[in-house]
């Protein structure tokens, strides 16, 4: 390939890949730190209220929805459908980021406050949520990257595991949830 050609076809494999980790080790560390050290304002309406929270489960739901209904598209071969549906979970998610992020900014982390059997099970779901959050987000990313520039093969390849990580997420964000508010 020339270099006429290569920068028409955009960045390659490797230069995605180490900007995808540069991008991902920033995000989850700012969230790691706004989570769990900076602490939020306990005066604010925001860190009393669960409007936020319920927001988050709903765009979470919306992610699954969207992201199952894709699924249905891409295996019905309406590529046009799929591509509008995975862009709507997208954005879905990209919503819910910025709206945890404004809530955590204000409120810091929500204790959980259960007892009993329901205790290990909420830790085992928030745990795994987080570890495979880590690990899908730049799996959502480089699906997007691999779509977005004509990779195709390699983009259905790499979705097989994606859309999987990705749903677990979505669904797992609404359990937490109604552990934690209901």
């Amino acid at each position: 390939m020339t270099s006429s050609t290569r920068a028409l076809a955009g960045p390659s494999l490797r230069s995605f890949g180490y900007l995808n980790a540069v991008v991902t080790a920033g995000v989850m560390s700012f969230l790691v730190w706004l989570v769990y050290f900076r602490g939020g304002t306990p005066g604010s309406a925001v860190a009393s209220s669960t409007t936020l929270p319920a927001i988050n489960a709903a765009l979470n739901a919306t992610s699954a929805l969207l992201i199952v209904a894709g699924r249905f598209a891409i295996r019905a071969r309406r590529t046009r459908l799929h591509a509008t549906l995975m862009v709507a979970a997208i954005v879905s998610s990209a919503c819910f980021v910025v709206n945890y992020v404004y809530y955590h900014f204000a409120h810091g982390d929500t204790r959980f406050t259960g007892t009993g059997w329901i205790r290990p099970v909420y830790f085992t779901i928030l745990v795994s949520h987080v570890l495979i959050s880590v690990v899908a987000f730049p799996m959502i990313l480089t699906s997007l990257f691999l779509a977005l520039s004509g990779r195709i093969d390699l983009h259905r390849r790499a979705s097989r595991v994606t859309w999987l990580a990705w749903l677990y997420v979505s669904v797992t964000g609404v359990a937490v949830f109604f552990f934690l508010y209901q």
